[in-house]
């Protein structure tokens, strides 16, 4: 064989085994943010602590993806991207194995902070295909990448399910030391290095301040009810709070190269889609919450289904599968109207999927449908808001913009666990081991009214635009990248770039 063929073989080889191990990168932290909402009742069971309380293994890890997928946006940009993936790797590896130990909740909390890392590695896998394999094949395989991320949460909620079910809530965060520990090994032997890339700066005094101004204003909701909402405690917080994310927003604004650009919110666009991505991404949180305990409160109250872990993962899976099938409908549905009639309608969508849950809860059937609604609605609106940043705002900032509504974006689904352990423990009983049905209901008609109020608020804000034309060039491109981003939202991953115009290589089609 000609030594050109040969090389042409090797190149090959090495292409396959970089995608297959981009795969698992990607689909281990599909899994791992998995281990969340149906696990709750089983750590508070398992740890003898109440509900709200548990809600902070589900919290914390939201949080650190917050926090974690900026940071890791701009080092996978640079020239460490090998070891950034190498680097969240190990983090998730050793909170994992944290988490599997855990027996109070601090160490559990720490250990599922950990593991919130991984959720900003999708993003830079993406990136890694985008510059190590060959132009015809990078679209393509960022494509497999997205769906891996949706299937593996798909997978992973009744997964985690089973493993809790039949071998204990700690075999199943032990789990996801096993498969992360699997893709750190693939990842040190396969991953190229790209050291030849320009380095960008990385603002660590906005990132401190940013996590200590979330963390005291989680607290300061999650623990409202507990410690009372004019206590000096919760009231110190919330000053907490409001001062370090003020002196937070104004470094960001006179930052060269900021962690988060604020300043994109000055586009009346990317106010409203932002505001839409904050708000649905607290509505969106409360029901994966709410309807997975709900499902597993015992029969023997009144209400609840005494389902399993398993069943209750398994209620999920329709939100993941209908989000994505969902997301790729959009193309045909923007020829016919503009992206803010679509984030309006889709808002609509999850509050009346919310609100059939409030008033109707007597069979499983209705949480599997409940969530299937949800789940188109939240495939909708998240195919929506890419394509109302993008054309507000130069391409030069594209990436910028897109930063700042994923960064938006996770910060709401911390906000919006939070917020449903608030609501549930103003309702409990047993020393907050038990949660009466009103809680269930009245936080059912908080998501559903911040839904409609999203709805609402997106279509006083949005001025009239008009469907892009599919043919044209922009509008394809914009296509693909709503299409690409909807299907990292349908399993709760971030899809965060560096500065620049984010996947211009979907413009040929992925």
């Amino acid at each position: 064989m000609p030594r050109g063929s040969r090389d042409q073989l090797s190149a090959r080889g090495g292409d396959d085994a970089l995608v297959v191990v981009l795969m698992a990168v990607t689909m281990v932290a599909g899994i791992i943010s998995s281990l969340g909402a149906p696990l709750i009742p089983s750590v508070a069971r398992t740890l003898h602590i109440p509900l709200d309380s548990a809600q902070w293994s589900l919290t914390v890890a939201l949080l650190s993806g917050a926090i974690s997928a900026p940071i890791m946006g701009r080092l996978g940009d640079g020239p460490r991207r090998r070891e950034t993936i190498i680097g969240g790797l190990l983090i998730v590896f050793t909170g994992s194995i944290v988490a599997g130990l855990a027996h109070s909740l601090i160490v559990l909390v720490a250990g599922r902070a950990m593991q919130g890392v991984g959720l900003g590695l999708a993003p830079v896998t993406m990136a890694a295909a985008r510059d190590h394999l060959p132009e015809s094949r990078s679209p393509g395989v960022i494509a497999i990448l997205s769906v891996c991320g949706a299937a593996a949460v798909g997978a992973g909620y009744p997964f985690s399910g089973l493993i809790d079910s039949d071998l204990g809530l700690h075999a199943a965060f032990l789990f996801g030391a096993v498969i992360s520990g699997s893709a750190l090994a693939a990842a040190a032997k396969v991953i190229p290095s790209n050291r030849h890339a320009a380095a960008g700066s990385i603002d660590l005094v906005g990132a401190l301040m940013i996590t200590l101004g979330l963390i005291a204003l989680l607290l300061a909701i999650s623990q409202g009810q507990q410690w009372g909402l004019d206590s000096p405690a919760v009231v110190t917080l919330g000053l907490i709070a409001l001062l370090t994310l003020a002196s937070w927003a104004r470094l960001q604004l006179h930052r060269r190269s900021p962690l988060v650009d604020l300043r994109q919110l000055g586009h009346r666009a990317v106010l409203t889609a932002d505001l839409a991505a904050i708000v649905l991404g607290i509505a969106m949180y409360m029901f994966l919450t709410l309807v997975t305990e709900f499902m597993q409160e015992p029969r023997s109250g009144g209400y609840g289904f005494g389902s399993s872990s398993l069943v209750a993962g398994l209620s999920l899976v329709p939100f993941s599968i209908i989000s994505l099938l969902a997301s790729r409908t959009i193309r045909r549905i923007s020829r016919q109207v503009s992206d803010s009639a679509i984030l309006v309608a889709g808002s609509l969508l999850i509050a009346a999927s919310g609100a059939f849950f409030a008033l109707e809860h007597s069979h499983e059937w209705e949480a599997f449908v409940t969530m299937g609604g949800v789940g188109a609605g939240f495939g909708y609106t998240f195919a929506a808001i890419p394509g109302m940043i993008t054309r507000a705002v130069p391409p030069r900032e594209t990436g910028s913009a897109m930063g700042l509504y994923q960064v938006i974006r996770y910060v709401g689904f911390s906000l919006g666990s939070a917020i449903a352990a608030s609501i549930l423990a103003g309702y409990t009983i047993d020393h907050g081991h038990t949660v009466l049905q009103g809680g269930y209901v009245n936080a059912l008609w908080v998501g559903t009214g911040i839904c409609a109020l999203s709805a609402v608020t997106s279509g006083l804000l949005t001025a009239r635009d008009r469907p892009v034309d599919p043919g044209a060039r922009d509008g394809s491109f914009l296509r693909n990248l709503a299409v690409e981003d909807a299907e990292l939202a349908s399993a709760g991953l971030v899809g965060i770039e560096g500065e620049g115009v984010p996947r211009q290589h979907n413009v040929n089609g992925a």
